[in-house]
């Protein structure tokens, strides 16, 4: 089973990028290498349950078992010791990761109030991008009434591309719904 943004990453989007950067080879054109979303929880040291709620909220937005991340330093300000659980995270990739894209830009995204498009600015520079949501209800898979705490997350995508300005032709092509 291959997903619909595979098949468009080798019918449109590798010609594309070919003719616009020149590329020699074909393995120069960028490509997804992985998706990672990670869900910070600093309410979890005072309420392990909204932990496993938001592990279970992940594991069905991604359809993987998320791992629980912990602190790595004590903070006392915080109240928070080194080996803590502090939140949730989930790495995407191969048929999964393509599959999440696809269901982020074409549903999760649109359903976002006064959606105008994801910022063009947040590349790291060295051709990944991170996006953070506000609220895991986007996804169709959250059930709105079952919802105890509203989580946002963030979501980076890892590509191959060796600048911000590849990634961003690379997943404009893709059809990430970038402001105008």
């Amino acid at each position: 089973m291959t997903s619909r943004l595979k098949e468009k990453y080798t019918k449109d989007v590798v010609p594309a990028l070919v003719e616009k950067f020149n590329y020699e080879n074909i393995m120069e054109v960028p490509k997804l290498d992985k998706i990672v979303i990670n869900m910070g929880m600093g309410v979890a040291k005072d309420n392990p349950k909204t932990l496993e709620t938001a592990v279970e909220e992940l594991r069905l937005i991604t359809g993987q078992n998320p791992v629980t991340t912990k602190a790595k330093k004590s903070v006392s300000n915080f109240k928070l010791r080194e080996g803590m659980p502090v939140g949730a995270k989930v790495t995407l990739r191969g048929e999964r990761m393509y599959d999440f894209l696809d269901k982020l830009m074409n549903v999760a995204l649109p359903r976002v109030r006064d959606f105008r498009g994801v910022s063009k600015t947040s590349f790291d520079g060295r051709g990944n991008y991170a996006l953070g949501i506000k609220e895991q209800l986007i996804f169709p898979e959250i059930d709105y009434d079952k919802v105890e705490r509203i989580n946002g997350m963030d979501i980076i995508v890892v590509t191959t591309a060796n600048n911000d300005e590849q990634a961003r032709e690379f997943l404009t092509l893709m059809g990430m719904p970038f402001k105008k």
